[in-house]
């Protein structure tokens, strides 16, 4: 894909700069701010933008191997990459159109979200007034501006409709949201997925809008498959890029070290050849599928089609299985390691720790193989996502 190999050239050419500041964003459990504008000035927080935005408006299997050579490099900042992806991508276009051209003309325009309804709207002249607190905003120190959801309410109470609860999403700029230090955690520290906080700020019409309820204008394939879809697969790249970290680490582990007991390298014994083969196949074998059912569900989107329940349940089947995949990979080799993976200097200890994480978030969750299951046997999936 030549789309791939020229970002694949930006992601190489920054791979010194990801990997010197690193360290430094675990240590403050935030994204270096070096990363963060590297990336940007790089376009790769634009690969789902639409270009009629100034973006790339890449191929879901672009946008994936994009966050995995990344994520190869540092956990930390593939995840925080994919983040901006995201909000950058599903979000921007539901937003006035002359805004949204004017806000991505700025080359260090970066989002952090949390799709979760945990704000208060109040409909006032000119916009609303918002307030709340959402938590996991990944990214969110190095980010011009946060997107929260919000229920608009009617004095004391949430206003409805034949849909349900109005929901809305605004974006709000830096300066105008508090960052919470809530990041105290042991894996994906330098994703820097802290609470954020609003308390009364007006946002104008400009920048708000009702993704439930609005009309996309864009017609790209991409803007056509089914949100929830495109909220899972990105995660693949993160977990995939750190599970190939880790088998990288422990090839070049396994060339140097003499396990105790032994007159042999690591790399001579049985019990390694085993671990780094599973790993290799385990691995391998998750991510290939995940590769294949996005590209089936593009193609059937180009088609002019609409995916049915089932290619949405192995969709999601393929995301939550590759994520896992990506874990079991990982401790093959971690085991194998020996003591020396428990070390903070060795790099398998954070590839186990970062990977760990990904696999807890909603949209991959080892929850939804039973609902994916139960599509495949003609029943009902017991969930909102497919």
């Amino acid at each position: 894909m030549s789309d791939f190999e020229s970002l694949k050239r930006s992601i190489d050419n920054l791979a010194p700069i990801i990997r010197e500041h690193a360290d430094a964003s675990e240590a403050q459990r935030h994204q270096h701010a070096a990363i963060a504008r590297a990336l940007a000035r790089a376009n790769l927080f634009r690969v789902a933008v639409p270009k009629s935005l100034g973006g790339l408006e890449c191929h879901p299997e672009v946008q994936i191997k994009v966050i995995e050579e990344v994520s190869r490099l540092d956990g930390g900042a593939g995840w925080a990459l994919m983040i901006g992806i995201e909000t950058m991508g599903i979000i921007g276009p539901y937003f006035d159109r002359a805004t949204m051209l004017e806000t991505f003309a700025d080359p260090d325009f970066i989002t952090a979200g949390a799709l979760n309804p945990l704000g208060h709207a109040t409909r006032v002249d000119g916009g609303y007034r918002i307030s709340g607190q959402w938590p996991f905003a990944s990214g969110v120190h190095n980010a011009t501006h946060f997107i929260g959801q919000s229920i608009l309410h009617v004095g004391d109470e949430r206003a409805r409709d034949d849909q349900g609860v109005t929901l809305l999403e605004t974006l709000i700029p830096a300066g105008e949201f508090e960052i919470l230090d809530t990041w105290h955690v042991s894996g994906l520290r330098g994703s820097g997925s802290h609470d954020v906080r609003v308390d009364d700020v007006f946002v104008p019409d400009v920048r708000v809008c009702q993704m439930a309820r609005q009309t996309l204008d864009e017609t790209g394939t991409l803007f056509r498959i089914p949100p929830y879809s495109r909220l899972a697969y990105n995660k693949v790249g993160v977990a995939t890029g750190i599970a190939r970290a880790a088998i990288d680490h422990f090839v070049d582990l396994a060339v140097v070290k003499t396990p105790r007991g032994s007159v042999n390298k690591l790399r001579e014994r049985p019990d390694a050849h085993r671990a780094v083969a599973e790993a290799e196949l385990t691995l391998g074998s998750a991510r290939s599928y995940a590769l294949e059912v996005v590209r089936e569900i593009w193609d059937q989107v180009e088609a002019g089609e609409v995916p049915d329940r089932k290619l949405r349940a192995r969709l999601q089947l393929a995301c939550s299985g590759a994520c896992n995949a990506s874990v079991q990979a990982v401790e093959k080799v971690y085991a194998a390691a020996g003591a020396s993976a428990n070390f903070v200097s060795n790099p398998l200890e954070r590839c186990m720790r970062d990977v760990l994480v990904v696999r807890q978030h909603i949209m991959v969750s080892p929850q939804w193989l039973d609902g994916a299951g139960r599509v495949l046997l003609g029943l009902e999936s017991g969930t909102f996502l497919f």
